[in-house]
């Protein structure tokens, strides 16, 4: 086999490591393709031409003993699709504190089966429902963790309330919120899985001078896993929403782990590209809150389109991207243009759900549940390296 992938991909101004992030391989795999020591399956060979806007025939030649049929048959020292990785083409995940279904939007997208969810708001449940076609279990709190079917990795953006800056900031100290991370523990002890990821507001690592930090990763590491944390912001990996999370990535095994890199600036969604054409005048705001945002606007020649969103000041900041969904924010603390309020449906685009996902509540419980979400390609982006460096593990055992 006579591979062209590395031309293609200089091609189209992608690095090793953006280009086997989005397909879901490690860069050592792909650059084996570039040099023509490893035959990629046919679904890598066709992830790899979708990305890079070429056909499987201009990437890969193939010599006399070679057909696409048998693109999976090894050779030389190829270390992708092998035996002992297989089990990482399909796992099981559980969703906890599953709110609208973000995260296993992410998981899903890298090959994975969710076995179990668990939400405790009625309204996520129903929105949950409608497109994933399962009412996720209640209140984690009341739930055995023997109960709970065998899974591979656990998944939870669990409360964040008690840590938040918007929040009273009460820790461990809130018994209905902060103590639902000892959920998690116990289901870990319980159940052992090879992996975890955990989301949460950024102001987890600062609280309380950064003793609950401290606290929840000695209790992870007591159980025996290898944790990596950081905070991403959804702006970094293609969605107009500065959003800073903190991602806690743990694995029973002392894996080498390194998160997800930010994708080109080329690739990422713009505002533009969101927004919605013949908007219904119920999402515009009444003439004398334009003039007010608009007197208070402290760039009045901004370009449009922009959104702006007031603080706690009073000041009117534009940007060319959103300020982090709330779910408690007032009605008008985001405005697009300082003209209306954002759709249900751009509130999803904001947070890069697809335009497939269903919207079955009225538009205040659904910017509750856009506020309370995750950055659905960032998710994907973890979810990405965690499968690759299981994977690498795996071939190396």
């Amino acid at each position: 086999m006579i591979a062209n992938v590395e031309l293609q991909r200089k091609r189209v101004g992608l690095t090793q490591t953006e280009l086997s992030t989005r397909v879901g391989i490690s860069r050592r795999a792909l650059s084996s393709i570039e040099k023509s020591t490893a035959i990629p399956s046919v679904d890598i060979a066709l992830k790899l031409a979708t990305i890079l806007n070429t056909t499987v025939e201009n990437l890969f030649a193939l010599d006399e003993t070679k057909t696409i049929e048998n693109l999976t048959v090894p050779i030389a020292q190829s270390n992708i699709e092998t035996a002992s990785s297989n089990k990482w083409q399909e796992f099981r995940f559980i969703d906890l504190f599953a709110g609208i279904g973000g995260i296993r939007l992410g998981f899903e997208s890298v090959g994975g089966k969710c076995v179990f969810s668990s939400e405790f708001d009625e309204d996520a449940c129903k929105t949950y429902q409608a497109n994933f076609g399962e009412h996720p279990s209640g209140d984690i709190t009341k739930i055995e963790a023997k109960d709970i079917p065998d899974f591979d990795i656990l998944l939870g953006g669990f409360p964040c309330q008690s840590f938040s800056i918007i929040g009273k900031k009460e820790g461990f100290a809130n018994e209905t919120c902060g103590t639902l991370f000892f959920d998690i523990e116990r289901i870990l002890k319980e159940k052992r899985p090879p992996a975890f990821m955990l989301e949460n507001v950024r102001n987890l690592v600062a609280h309380d001078n950064g003793n609950t930090f401290k606290v929840i990763r000695e209790h992870l590491e007591a159980l025996g896993y290898h944790v990596h944390a950081k905070v991403l912001n959804a702006l970094d990996y293609g969605v107009p929403q500065k959003r800073e999370r903190i991602i806690i990535v743990g694995f029973l095994n002392d894996i080498p782990f390194e998160f997800p890199e930010p994708i080109m600036e080329s690739e990422r969604t713009s505002l533009a590209d969101i927004l919605e054409e013949n908007v219904d005048s119920r999402y515009y705001v009444k003439e004398n809150i334009k003039q007010s945002r608009l007197e208070r606007l402290r760039d009045k020649e901004y370009p449009k389109p922009y959104i702006s969103h007031e603080n706690m000041a009073g000041s009117v900041t534009p940007h060319p991207y959103s300020s982090a969904l709330r779910a408690g924010a007032s009605a008008n603390y985001i405005l697009i243009n300082d003209e209306r309020r954002p759709t249900e449906r751009e509130m999803l685009r904001i947070q890069g759900f697809p335009d497939s996902f269903k919207i079955v509540l009225p538009y205040g419980k659904i910017k509750k549940q856009c506020g309370n979400s995750v950055a659905v390609p960032v998710i994907k982006a973890v979810a990405s390296q965690m499968l690759n460096a299981l994977r690498e593990h795996d071939k190396s055992e």
